[in-house]
């Protein structure tokens, strides 16, 4: 299930951002017990470097984030650390 959800936060994020790189690092196992892993929300990082976020502030690229996975929000992902950068920026 959990490379399931990957794939899915793989492709909505290549779909909305065509990112030129993108990491997911998948740490539920780190929060078992916790409210949100007994929901069966997943715990995610995302490292993603997009052409699009130039000229964002970080708010603004996460909430980019957030809406390329809003259907996923809440019920398979409870909790996203994102880093978000420009090409330039790395």
């Amino acid at each position: 299930m959990t490379n399931d959800r990957i794939s899915r936060i793989e492709q909505q994020l290549k779909q909305s951002l065509n990112p030129e790189s993108l990491d997911i690092l998948d740490e539920s196992h780190l929060h078992a017990g916790h409210a949100g892993a007994k929901s069966g929300g997943g715990h995610f990082v995302v490292t993603i470097v997009a052409e699009q976020f130039h000229g964002k502030n970080l708010i603004q690229r996460h909430r980019m984030v957030y809406a390329a996975l809003q259907d996923m929000m809440q019920k398979e992902i409870h909790a996203l650390n994102i880093k978000a950068y420009t090409p330039d920026e790395i």
